[in-house]
């Protein structure tokens, strides 16, 4: 059996400490990085020059989440500059699978994205072309929103394709992550917790990471704690 992945969102890092805010979540699995470009979201985070800066500066692996327009563009960088999964949105491209091969090819995992509103039912057929499906419990855009359960009944469906083997993916999940809804998106089938605030608000966040990892795992019918 697996163990839960936890990946510490850095939208909720101080941005002008982003080598320490790294160094304090040592022991995660991912380092999630929102890339936001004001177009497909109205927000404006970072991009490709903070990518490569922070590829120095952690060995946690970098999970790069594109919330941009024109994925097929500017999604293959990301892997060739080193990054170890890049997900984009399906709801950015008319392509997919075109994207996915391109991230492959330079090297990275890919992971697909679907919005709280956008049904998983029309991309079941293509999920066999990602190595991660990213479910978003918020609007993608903005950091600190609450929780949306209704979009478990998306991790639930995957995992049932995971389970059977008619899929091999992680199932993860975006948005109001913390202790009070990290065990339900465990049920649901969640291998992989993007958490922000839960975590960069801790007084510890090593030690948050570690909480929700062991809460995750409490709570899940997939996941363990044990290796």
């Amino acid at each position: 059996m697996a163990h839960p992945m936890i990946a510490p969102s850095i939208l909720s890092a101080d941005f002008a400490r982003l080598a320490e805010e790294a160094a304090a979540v040592a022991g995660s699995d991912w380092l999630h990085v929102d890339v936001m470009d004001a177009h497909f979201v109205p927000n404006l985070t970072l991009g490709l020059p903070v990518v490569q800066s922070l590829l120095k500066a952690t060995d946690i692996p970098l999970d790069c989440h594109l919330m941009i327009d024109n994925p097929g563009r500017w999604a293959p960088p990301y892997a060739e500059a080193g990054a170890h999964n890049v997900t984009f949105h399906a709801e950015a491209t008319d392509d997919p699978i075109a994207v996915a091969r391109d991230i492959r090819a330079a090297g990275a995992k890919a992971g697909l994205s679907v919005k709280p509103g956008t049904p998983i039912e029309p991309y079941l057929e293509i999920l066999k072309e990602f190595d991660t499906l990213l479910v978003m419990s918020v609007e993608p855009g903005f950091g600190g929103q609450s929780f949306m359960a209704e979009v478990l009944s998306k991790a639930r469906a995957v995992r049932k394709l995971v389970d059977s083997g008619e899929l091999t993916l992680l199932v993860e999940i975006d948005g109001g992550i913390n202790t009070d809804t990290v065990e339900a998106a465990a049920e649901a089938g969640v291998d992989c917790f993007v958490a922000g605030s839960a975590v960069y608000g801790a007084s510890d966040p090593a030690e948050a990471v570690r909480a929700l990892r062991a809460q995750a795992a409490s709570a899940s019918p997939h996941l363990t704690l044990a290796h």
